[in-house]
């Protein structure tokens, strides 16, 4: 389980394709702090570390991602260079400062439009068909691994304020037009709409002759 806070700003350092590709990912947190079979959000994705190695001031780790991963998020495009948030899972006794986010993507968004104003930068995404239903105002959503509040729903289009820190501090003040992003709709979101599933699909009680 993740929170969607942002801890850390990570590097792909190098990509080996394959049927299973490996990526080794330069980020700020020391070797000791891992465990081999740890689980790190990338850009909103749970990954498990296969191995690591300290350098520097922090650790270079090494993921595996399956195809059914790279198929259903932004990693495939992932290459030397890219610029990806890290977060390290929530221990219990954690401060939940986001939401509860499961590192379980479940689609790609397009950005739609970008407006910068007063520091701020207000993002226009495009959610996928199975991503819409459960996109809320004032609602949470996890883009690319970072905790948001809904501002606005227009269909499936949905609307975001980024404030300056977090443009700062995680990959989203680099996103421009055209960009795609790892879009998780809020879990409580899922199970209540699973909830109503099941309601409306069961059969009506007999009544009392």
């Amino acid at each position: 389980m993740f929170t969607g806070i942002v801890t850390g700003l990570g590097r792909i350092e190098a990509v080996e394709p394959g049927g299973v590709h490996r990526f080794t990912v330069a980020g700020p947190y020391e070797a000791a702090s891992f465990e081999i079979g740890c689980s790190v959000a990338h850009d909103g994705v749970c990954l498990t570390v296969v191995s690591v190695e300290a350098a520097g001031d922090g650790a270079r780790h090494v993921v595996e991602v399956s195809p059914e991963t790279l198929k259903r998020t932004t990693l495939g495009a992932w290459e030397v260079g890219t610029a990806v948030n890290l977060e390290r899972s929530l221990k219990v006794g954690d401060e939940l400062g986001g939401h509860i986010v499961q590192g379980h993507v479940d689609g790609v968004g397009e950005v739609l439009d970008r407006v910068d104003s007063d520091g701020w930068i207000t993002f226009t995404v495009k959610a996928p068909g199975n991503v819409a239903p459960f996109v809320a105002e004032k609602g949470s959503i996890c883009v690319d691994g970072v905790s948001l509040t809904v501002n606005r729903v227009d269909g499936d289009a949905f609307d975001l304020m980024i404030i300056p820190h977090t443009a700062e501090v995680t990959t989203l003040g680099r996103l421009q037009r055209g960009a795609h992003v790892n879009l998780e709709a809020d879990v409580m979101a899922r199970y209540a709409a699973r909830l109503m599933d099941a309601r409306a699909a069961a059969p009506e009680p007999e009544r009392a002759q």
